[in-house]
């Protein structure tokens, strides 16, 4: 029997195993920490009762992929709750761009840029299936449906700042700028455009919903799925060199580059270790969870029932915040991402007691505490939060590496994503997972597609290691 071990174990690494296991091979799955689970974990976060996700919160790219729909994990306890409104993007004078699932009642509360947002992103959403069996791949590969990526892709290559402009109304480009903020880097350069319009595109799709009971329940569902696979988790196992990866026909690192370059060093081609050595990182979070007090006293009503919230100003204000940020400085108005998921899934409170899950760019390798900033950015847009806050727990970019060694210098999404390595992850080549080491295969989100808990990187590669290995997918 075909043999596999897989070193990490964050929804890619499981993904991945999750893959190999369905078509007959025997897979163990090495885990430094206690539990499994990466970006996708859950738990108390200081104070009793509630339920914090630790990392990754809102899935709209999740309840959308590929892989998850094809195991099917709603089978084994995953279920997914769907806030009143999706996103808000609420101004100082208490307006607010306000996303909902549906395209049309967005578009109605666009005002007179109704018709350019439904032009912007409207058949992104109706053909989005199709586009993401492409977009969630390599960049060079063959596409499965050639004409709606010609349709997305002059959108695509546009720096997000063409696309603000596009739009006319501050509401409607307050809410593009701060989807396009996810990609964690400045609006003025090529490409930046497209993964705001990929989260617009798969938010108005499947809705920007959370998992039941946590992010962790994703985790705990691909647990569940592979134990009926017999595949063997080790946890508190920590791999430092080749010699603490046991022998095996292939083995998959879901794990950043410099991590890959630590362990096989000089085995690594040198093209590939001059890619992996020139990877660079994307600029950090700086996380703080809330306990508070009832909800929230957002001066924007939509806001109060949204699941998510974007708090950054104007289009003009994040797009000159991220660009100092890029530049190494921490401004006092960062831009910062509010989730509310308990009002979606109240079983995460505790009586009155909610939880909320804050974070805040910041420049790369911060050390420092940022969370007087935070308070200060959600109460410019909800005067009197400071008032009902219980608990707080922050976590800086060290404080982030140290929980999770995938992100390096407090970055979250894989590396930056910006210039050529926005589609060109981790390096050049026609398979981006190889390592040029038979039979070993990079499979984290420094991988194509990148970050989110969809495990479409771990998916990816473990169909590449199955092709390399001569193992015809379905044949179990």
């Amino acid at each position: 029997m075909t043999t596999a071990v897989v070193v990490g174990g964050g929804p890619n690494g499981l993904a991945a195993a999750l893959h190999l296991a369905r078509n007959g091979v025997s897979v163990t799955i090495l885990e430094a920490r206690s539990t499994v689970g990466g970006g996708a974990r859950s738990g108390e976060a200081g104070y009793p009762g509630l339920i914090n996700d630790y990392c990754s919160a809102v899935h709209p790219l999740g309840v959308g992929s590929p892989f998850w729909k094809a195991v099917d994990l709603e089978r084994y306890g995953l279920s997914w709750c769907y806030p009143e409104v999706d996103c808000a993007h609420p101004l100082d004078d208490g307006r607010a761009g306000v996303i909902y699932q549906s395209v049309q009642r967005t578009a109605e509360g666009m005002g007179a840029d109704g018709k350019r947002w439904k032009r912007l992103v409207g058949d992104l959403a109706a053909h989005f299936d199709d586009l993401s069996a492409d977009l969630l791949g390599p960049v060079i590969s063959i596409p499965s449906h050639p004409f709606r990526l010609a349709a997305f892709g002059p959108r695509a290559v546009l720096p997000a700042s063409v696309v603000g402009r596009y739009l006319k109304t501050d509401t409607a480009r307050a809410a593009y700028g701060g989807a396009a903020a996810h990609a964690f880097t400045r609006f003025d350069r090529p490409l930046t455009a497209s993964l705001g319009l990929m989260v617009l595109a798969g938010g108005h799709r499947y809705g920007w919903v959370v998992a039941k009971g946590g992010s962790g329940a994703i985790t705990q569902a691909l647990v569940d799925t592979l134990g009926d696979y017999d595949v063997t988790i080790a946890t508190d196992t920590h791999v430092r060199s080749r010699a603490d990866i046991p022998d095996a026909d292939i083995v998959m690192l879901d794990l950043t580059p410099e991590q890959v370059l630590a362990i096989y060093g000089d085995e690594l081609p040198g093209r590939v270790a001059r890619a992996y050595r020139n990877f660079r990182v994307g600029s950090a979070a700086f996380k703080v969870d809330f306990a508070i007090d009832g909800d929230v006293p957002w001066t924007n009503p939509d806001s109060r029932k949204a699941g998510t919230v974007h708090l950054g100003g104007t289009f003009e204000e994040i797009a000159a915040t991220e660009r100092a940020r890029i530049a190494g400085t921490l401004v006092d108005n960062p831009f910062v991402l509010v989730g509310q998921q308990y009002l979606a899934d109240p079983s995460r409170s505790s009586g009155s007691i909610n939880p909320l899950w804050t974070y805040a760019h910041v420049p790369p390798g911060f050390d420092g505490d940022a969370t007087e900033l935070v308070i200060r950015q959600i109460e410019r847009f909800a005067p009197g939060f400071r008032d009902i806050i219980v608990h707080k727990r922050s976590m800086n970019a060290t404080d982030l590496a140290a929980y999770n060694p995938n992100y390096v210098m407090g970055d979250i999404i894989g590396g930056a994503n910006d210039g050529l390595q926005m589609v060109l992850r981790p390096r050049f080549g026609i398979d981006p997972y190889a390592t040029g080491i038979d039979g070993v295969y990079l499979c984290s989100q420094s991988t194509p597609p990148g970050a989110g808990i969809h495990g479409m990187c771990g998916f990816n590669a473990a169909q590449r290691a199955l092709r390399h290995a001569h193992i015809p997918e379905g044949s179990a």
